[in-house]
């Protein structure tokens, strides 16, 4: 079993074929998948496709592309809707993005501190984004860790080792897309190796970034069977024990996900 985290079913990608992309992903193993909020004005449309299949679920939160637009949004709005709802089982995606800056740096910053607040509050995971801010990203997660912990995930990590590593000392994982099996990603296969496997997540940040072979193509979420492998090959280990790594540690942090049996059998919950 594998665990698509971070997608966006709710994209005009997935609209003509949602059941279709779904059906693809059980038949290659993936036993759950998150679709990803960018806006929470959004949240209906993203509550809605998980009544369609019982292993979809979603977040909320706002992306920092999206966070001049959504500054009315509190922590208390955060924590008061991530826990209205049995689906909803992560805060986010928020963070950091200097690559494109469609939004301040001081509303994207203030975003993200709310939705760390809410993360810690709710203990639901949040999904980080971050992009060309390592530096100012580590810096917050470090102010923030000393208020008191949190659950969090760096999700489609492509920053560098030193943001990678410190995340982990502050207890965070780092989750990688299909952007590790890319020709030219040898320093991020480097950061692969020398995270801990029991801090790894995967992902597909569908419907972008595919993996090889399929890249340049629309992503969906069966295609983690390819970032898992890449992983793999990087690590040299066997895809299983990716697979098994990485769906423990899904399990061990979207606390609100229940495992199926014969995974709760293997105690991820009782893990650390």
């Amino acid at each position: 079993m594998l665990v698509d985290h971070h997608c966006h079913l709710d994209f005009p990608q997935f609209a003509e074929d949602f059941s279709g992309m779904i059906a693809r992903a059980k038949a290659a193993g993936v036993g759950a998948m998150v679709t990803i909020s960018t806006r929470v004005s959004q949240l209906e449309t993203l509550l809605d496709l998980t009544t369609r299949d019982p292993d979809v679920y979603c977040s909320v939160g706002t992306h920092p592309h999206n966070a001049d637009q959504e500054m009315d949004v509190t922590t208390e709005d955060l924590v008061r809707l991530a826990t209205s709802h049995d689906k909803i089982v992560a805060i986010g995606e928020a963070g950091l993005d200097y690559f494109y800056q469609k939004s301040t740096r001081e509303n994207q910053a203030e975003g993200f501190r709310r939705h760390i607040a809410a993360a810690r509050i709710t203990g639901l995971p949040l999904e980080i984004h971050t992009r060309d801010a390592d530096d100012d990203c580590k810096a917050i997660l470090e102010d923030e860790t000393a208020k008191g912990a949190f659950p969090a995930i760096l999700h489609c990590y492509t920053g560098g080792m030193d943001l990678a590593m410190r995340a982990v000392e502050l207890g965070l994982y780092v989750s990688f897309t299909g952007v590790v099996s890319f020709k030219k990603s040898d320093a991020l296969r480097e950061i692969v190796k020398a995270v801990p496997l029991d801090r790894i997540l995967v992902e597909t940040d569908a419907p972008y970034l595919a993996p090889e072979p399929f890249r340049g193509k629309t992503n969906e979420p069966a295609y983690v069977v390819h970032t898992a492998a890449a992983i793999a090959r990087a690590r040299g280990i066997t895809p299983d024990e990716v697979a098994a790594a990485t769906t423990d540690n899904f399990f061990r942090l979207f606390q609100k996900v229940r495992p199926p049996a014969a995974i709760a059998s293997r105690g991820v919950r009782a893990a650390s």
